[in-house]
């Protein structure tokens, strides 16, 4: 489990992909001190598992589900990425519960300077926006963000220029892609109201009648 408090930014060593499947390395300075193989760390949101360490240099394995998924087959040799370790039991909770399993991808389509404030708007799917609330938390590669404002295509955020210049958002420009994970409530809730499907047993003569459905929750 990840805050959305990036710890530092990145550079990606080298990306080795194959038919769908890759695998990644990167620079660090901070994540890497006390990391071990088996460790998990979050790039841009992602959470990888640690599977080499070489000096100042980490590897990950990238699954194809995690490319589809991701932004990650983006990146390339000196990329910067956001990267932050699992939240240790003893750490401080200073942004909300992010899982490291993004939902999906949006795609910048503003930004825009307000004094002291940055807004970025970012496009993406409904079946994204749908878990997005306004006053919501958001990760968006990886940082802990609070929505400003959500409607039926894009959400927006506003952020301090510390955010930006201690995060990649500082080398973001509209049409850029990005990786989305929602607040991990909103589903589970969602998940939990659901009435469950009634399962007859058909095959033996089985049907719907109004007893089985009152005893189902109908």
């Amino acid at each position: 489990m990840f805050t959305g408090l990036i710890e530092e930014i990145g550079t990606v060593n080298s990306v080795q992909t194959g038919n769908v499947s890759g695998r990644i390395s990167i620079n660090s300075s901070v994540v890497i001190n006390g990391t071990k193989i088996g460790d998990s760390i979050a790039v841009n949101g992602v959470c990888l598992t640690v599977t080499g360490i070489r000096g100042n240099v980490f590897e990950a394995d990238v699954m194809a589900e995690t490319f589809r998924r991701s932004s990650l087959g983006s990146l390339n040799r000196r990329s910067h990425v956001n990267l932050e370790r699992a939240m240790s039991a003893a750490g401080r909770f200073g942004g909300h519960i992010v899982s490291g399993h993004i939902d999906g991808t949006g795609e910048i389509s503003e930004i825009r300077i307000e004094e002291n404030a940055i807004w970025y708007t970012i496009q993406a799917e409904k079946d994204i926006l749908r878990y997005i609330v306004e006053k919501g938390s958001i990760a968006i590669d990886g940082i802990s963000l609070t929505v400003a404002y959500v409607d039926d295509v894009c959400f927006r955020v506003s952020i301090i220029p510390h955010t930006r210049q201690e995060t990649i958002l500082q080398y973001k420009a509209v049409g850029d892609r990005v990786n989305l994970e929602c607040d991990v409530i909103g589903k589970y809730v969602e998940k939990l109201l659901r009435p469950e499907q009634p399962q007859a047993d058909f095959a033996s003569g089985g049907s719907v009648t109004l007893e089985f459905l009152k005893d189902h929750g109908f």
